[in-house]
């Protein structure tokens, strides 16, 4: 294994300590995925330099000449604490002629946008559910969809804004949360129709050549009753209701392999469509008469030890410090089609 210098980007407030210790678990929470890819990293024998950034491109560019890195492990969320400008620090590092880690920009702006990869989707026939965009000071109007729907924002993720209030039956309701989406998350609001059934997640490696992992599942195992299947920000973000509803996420069985075998390619095209690099993350739906949906692509899912895309990667025999190692080597691989 070739051993590089690496330097990992993060926000300027997550820069991680050298250990564990002495820090309680709600502490270590707030920067696990940072600890664990530093010292993954460390451990593999890399030549590692935190970066923190905030408001300010300057810190990349001093560490590209100062620590001369092979590449970037871009852990960056958000940039000016906008997560609308993820994508253009790594513009910047493409402007740099910098390797990085993870997506390149083209692929997380249209993925951020979530009617956008829609339309991109549906273009190239992979299904996903129909849908319409409400824009902040749009006038209300009324949509040929049909209800139920589930409303959202439209380019937030971590199910910012979800709830079981998200699923709308009639016009009134639509117009509610519409309303709710625009005043509390402060972007403008999707509907798509809602497809009942069974929530997955599939994730993809690769550049050129695609792997995809095993397929996981959301459970909910002890719903309060006339709860819906979905995953609102209580059901992913709140650990006592997770406890009381019975909600946990593992293997998802049960799927006869000519599903599996249809779900697979279905990720491979859906990321292709979309021009993703590095690795992404799918949330998909199952319908109880076998047709799977794509309801939404994440170019930057989270890398932390316990989160989906590690978790099924150790399920194909990847484990964490092997999955770190081909995340780098996916980077250091990687130039913007078209250059030379």
């Amino acid at each position: 294994m070739k051993k590089r210098r690496i330097a990992v980007l993060c926000h300027q407030d997550l820069i991680p300590p050298d250990s564990k210790e002495g820090f309680e678990p709600k502490e270590i929470a707030v920067w696990k995925t940072e600890f664990g890819v530093v010292d993954t990293l460390r451990s593999l024998g890399h030549d590692v330099h935190v970066r923190g950034v905030s408001d300010d491109l300057a810190p990349i560019r001093r560490v590209l000449e100062g620590f001369e890195p092979d590449v970037f492990f871009n852990l960056l969320m958000e940039f000016r604490d906008q997560g609308s400008y993820q994508a253009h620090v790594v513009s910047y590092l493409e402007l740099l002629d910098a390797r990085y880690t993870g997506c390149n920009s083209r692929g997380i702006l249209l993925t951020r946008d979530k009617a956008l990869c829609k339309k991109i989707l549906r273009y190239h026939r992979i299904p996903t559910p129909r849908f319409a965009v409400f824009p902040i000071g749009g006038r209300s109007r009324r949509t040929k969809l049909g209800y139920p729907m589930i409303v959202k924002s439209a380019d937030e993720e971590a199910s910012l804004g979800i709830s079981q209030a998200s699923v709308v039956s009639d016009e009134e309701h639509l117009r509610e949360r519409v309303e709710f989406v625009h005043r509390n998350v402060g972007t403008d609001a999707i509907a798509e129709e809602y497809v009942e059934g069974r929530e997955l997640t599939l994730s993809v490696l690769g550049n050129d050549r695609l792997t995809t992992l095993p397929i996981w599942e959301l459970f909910f195992r002890n719903l309060p009753e006339g709860s819906l299947p979905i995953a609102t920000a209580r059901a992913k973000w709140d650990l006592d209701y997770q406890k009381r509803a019975g909600i946990d996420n593992g293997p998802a069985e049960d799927i006869d392999p000519t599903t599996r075998s249809r779900i697979a390619t279905l990720g491979k095209r859906a990321y292709r469509a979309l021009g993703l690099s590095g690795y992404a993350r799918l949330d998909l739906r199952l319908a109880p008469d076998g047709r799977v949906f794509v309801i939404e692509v994440n170019s930057t899912p989270d890398v932390a030890e316990d989160e989906d895309l590690s978790r099924s990667s150790r399920a194909a025999g990847i484990d964490y410090p092997a999955l770190i190692q081909r995340i780098v080597g996916l980077g250091a691989a990687y130039r913007l089609p078209g250059l030379r």
